[in-house]
């Protein structure tokens, strides 16, 4: 198999995070997130769908096609 240099680096980069963090990668996740909400930057928080509009996805289209949600 040859060597992808990309992914080499990728996969090495990868294990020096985790294993900075002891191989825990829910340690590591929560210093991640530490420092996004440290660093003042704001951060994306998508709007939670509501029922109505799950609801509404799920209705028939009126020219008869389906929806996302059915296909």
């Amino acid at each position: 198999m040859t060597s992808n240099p990309i992914l080499d680096e990728i996969h090495a980069t990868r294990e020096k995070l985790l294993a900075e963090h002891g191989g825990d990668l829910h340690a590591y996740i929560e210093a991640a997130r530490k420092r996004a909400l440290e660093s003042g930057r704001p951060i994306y928080q998508p709007k939670q769908r509501t029922k109505h509009c799950i609801e509404v996805a799920d209705q028939p289209l009126p020219d008869g096609g389906s929806t996302p949600a059915t296909r």
